[in-house]
């Protein structure tokens, strides 16, 4: 007669179960109230940062809340979002912030001068260096109203990892146990555009808080300045690859067939070559050919667009 291993024979414990008798995992009602109260602090103050920072007037309103596994949750976002990881000592290491690619993109075109009759719905796209720049800006803000809501021991302000693409997003280890989360997910609008953006939070710190609305702070944009100088220097340090076109002379379908390696097809102008210069396939300038030493160049004679035009084109 042989003895079965008792530790063989007992069942794994549902993980729902475990994390609901240690602190992760909590009744929907009671999640779902905590989650409304920070989508209350998000309504009231976060236009508040977003107006004393920018001097732009947005309005954020409370979407409601997701509970799942927390990978779960980011795998169910919109594609066109960007992420960052934040850590906030004393509440929890393992915050996960998502926000709309429109909301940054209309942001940015507010910043550098565009008006709101100007601006059209954002394509669907990743964003560029510069704008990911000003997420990281965005970020540090939702993350700052986070901080003041939760109020952690130690005043301690949170740390955010670099912003990235929902699709650049790494995959967690496959033996690294998942926790449950709640999705806090809000809309913004500025200019009509209206974008989301959302707190993925294990309900482990959610449980244990009593969200505390910040004091306001309302002022009168007086860091607008100071923001759309920053941008503009990253815009004026950013490299931009142009590309120049020049006209050449017309020739017939069974002219072109015949062409050999080492035929030469001649400039369409006389005199002073014509020369479009682009880049992002917007036209920048007008420049004519030429020469200088051992290198061919071209020397630019008008401009296509003004200065906020081309900025705010190639800021993409």
């Amino acid at each position: 007669m042989t003895m079965s291993n008792a530790s063989h024979d007992k069942p794994a414990m549902d993980p729902a179960l475990l994390a609901k008798l240690t602190g992760g995992l909590g009744d929907k009602g009671r999640v779902a109230k905590i989650c409304s109260s920070f989508g209350e602090v998000y309504s009231e103050f976060f236009p508040d940062v977003i107006k004393s920072e920018t001097g732009l007037d947005v309005t954020v309103n409370y979407l409601g809340c997701e509970i799942g596994y927390k990978n779960h949750l980011i795998d169910d976002l919109n594609s066109n979002v960007t992420l960052v990881d934040v850590t906030l000592r004393n509440w929890s290491q393992n915050i996960t912030l998502a926000c709309g690619n429109g909301f940054v993109i209309t942001l940015m075109e507010h910043l550098l001068g565009a008006t709101a009759d100007t601006i059209e719905e954002p394509a669907d796209r990743l964003l560029s260096i510069i704008e990911m720049d000003l997420a990281v800006m965005v970020f540090d803000k939702i993350a700052k109203v986070l901080r003041s809501a939760v109020n952690a021991p130690g005043g301690f302000e949170p740390s955010l990892s670099v912003p990235h693409a929902l699709e650049m997003r790494a995959r967690p280890p496959e033996d690294r146990p998942d926790e449950f989360a709640a999705a806090i997910n809000m809309s913004i609008t500025l200019a009509g555009i209206v974008s989301e953006f959302s707190l993925m939070v294990p309900q482990t710190a959610l449980l244990k808080t009593k969200v505390t609305p910040p004091k306001p702070k309302r002022q009168s944009g007086g860091s607008s300045a100071e923001w759309t100088e920053q941008l503009g220097d990253q815009v004026r340090r950013s490299q931009v690859t142009l590309e120049a076109k020049i006209r050449l002379q017309d020739l017939t379908l069974r002219t072109i067939s015949k062409l050999m390696v080492g035929d030469v097809i001649p400039f369409r102008d006389h005199g002073d070559v014509r020369v479009e210069v682009s880049a992002n396939s917007k036209e920048l300038y007008v420049c004519e050919f030429g020469r200088s030493g051992e290198n061919y160049m071209v020397r630019v004679k008008d401009t296509m667009n003004s200065d906020d035009e081309l900025i705010r084109h190639l800021m993409n």
